[in-house]
């Protein structure tokens, strides 16, 4: 069998998740594994794609390997995939799958990324191994992989594969009036990368990769400008002259400093970071925000693991089939409760986008003048918690994130509640004992809802 390793790491080589699919290359010596460093060539496969085309033509089974970068795939990889679906090649009915190395944070994201994409053209997908980046280094993590590869050579003889989604039906996205008399956003070239209403007080910066030719989506953040009551900002990232996409070098780990010299980092704490609430506004793409915002969230790693616009609310643009979109739902909700962000709307262009537009803008300001944040659900707390435990061992390397995690108490481990575990002991012990538990009767809830009586009986003096 012929095997197509498409290795979305920017490291080429030195990838971590490749280290697997070499394991299982050595394991396999009856089976051809090619492998394109397709993160590393990114740059060269735009320039010219035809080495990837040959490579895909021979291949029986695409195997995409790569590290889990903001909820997806890296952006070479979801550049490539975008490189992949202009290149016209037919894929369709070859068996596809993936394996990743993450924390296990958002892998679930990620995967059903590569797998949206992977349908769109028309390929037997089978699920992949999302693996921790530890894993090959334990008789676990190898028996995990051994099982995975297994898995996948005998779903592709029993010809087993995940069914492909019902074709959606096209829609035409429902035109955005724009009030008269409202300024066009793109009616003239920004000075920079940025345009800035002046008439208004505050400071709600949108970020947006719109292109010219982008009508629709103009015309909805030209709308929520004028509907909002406050001084806006575009910011367009497609003007921005990055280098290129994150590394995974960390080289910002220390002290937050990129190691590319195109000054985004800079330019994203002035520029961005200061506004009072952030907007994004993009169409749709390859079921995602698309390449260009994928490159604008990497290089956020300057960032770290740091929740540096905590308390800021958030909103959407979006312009395109959003509710059939289920994981791009979920990544939107995700990243506004890992990050703390009030998520003051996603107005859409498919049935009323007017009215959507209008309540997000409003939405939005409620959040401002009674600074609005409410707790964190799964998440948020669980997305968090994985942060947490990965900080506190890497903080070593990881100093500029330590100091914030300390400063910020995030490190809010439960063992740590010696009290609260005492008091647990002593409850179990009791309610392991027949004649107490019998004797204690309703006793038990009544102890547990008296410190909220306290509360509702403060509240009623």
């Amino acid at each position: 069998m012929n095997i197509l390793v498409l290795n979305g790491s920017p490291k080429g080589e030195y990838s971590i998740t490749l280290q697997t699919v070499r394991f299982l290359e050595l394991l396999h010596p009856e089976h051809h594994f090619e492998i394109l460093h397709v993160g590393q060539r990114i740059k060269a496969l735009e320039r010219d794609f035809s080495p990837a085309c040959t490579a895909l033509e021979r291949a029986d089974l695409l195997l995409f390997s790569y590290p889990v970068y903001t909820f997806i795939a890296p952006y070479q990889l979801h550049r490539f995939i975008e490189l992949l679906k202009d290149s016209g090649i037919s894929l369709a009915g070859r068996f596809a799958t993936q394996l990743t190395t993450s924390k296990h944070f958002y892998d679930v994201t990620a995967h059903r990324y590569i797998q949206d994409n992977c349908q769109d053209l028309g390929m037997k997908f089978i699920r992949g191994l999302s693996a921790d980046m530890d894993d090959l280094t334990t008789e676990k993590g190898q028996q995990e992989a051994k099982d995975f590869f297994r898995h996948v050579c005998w779903s592709m003889e029993q010809d087993y594969y995940e069914p492909l989604p019902v074709p959606a039906p096209k829609t035409t996205p429902v035109p955005v009036e724009v009030p008269s008399g409202t300024e066009t956003v793109f009616s003239a070239p920004p000075a920079g990368i940025s345009h800035t209403t002046t008439a208004k007080t505050g400071d709600v910066v949108i970020v947006t990769d719109c292109r010219p030719e982008d009508s629709q989506l103009q015309d909805m953040i030209t709308r929520f400008q004028a509907v909002l009551p406050l001084k806006t900002r575009v910011i367009n990232i497609r003007e921005y002259p990055f280098i290129g996409g994150c590394l995974g070098c960390f080289n910002c780990a220390a002290d937050g400093k990129c190691i590319y010299r195109d000054g985004f980092d800079e330019f994203l704490r002035s520029r961005i970071q200061t506004a009072q609430a952030i907007v994004y506004a993009f169409t749709i793409s390859d079921h995602s925000m698309g390449a260009a915002f994928k490159l604008y969230d990497d290089r956020q790693f300057c960032n770290g693991h740091r929740t540096v616009v905590m308390g800021m609310p958030v909103g959407y643009l979006v312009s395109g089939s959003y509710s059939r979109e289920f994981n791009l739902q979920m990544i939107i909700e995700g990243r506004a409760q890992v990050g703390s962000n009030f998520l003051a709307g996603v107005a859409t262009d498919e049935k009323d986008p007017n009215g959507e537009i209008d309540r997000m803008a409003q939405t939005l300001t409620y959040a401002l003048e009674h600074t609005y944040q409410p707790p964190q659900n799964f998440y948020g707390i669980g997305g968090m918690k994985i942060f947490r435990d990965l900080i506190w061992l890497m903080q070593g390397m990881m100093r500029a994130d330590h100091k914030f995690y300390k400063a910020h108490g995030q490190y809010d481990f439960p063992q740590k509640n010696r009290g609260t575990m005492l008091k647990m002991y002593l409850v179990g012990s009791l309610l392991a004992n027949p004649k107490l538990k019998a004797k204690i009767g309703n006793k038990m809830n009544e102890g547990m809802i008296a410190p909220y009586k306290k509360v509702l009986d403060k509240v009623s003096k």
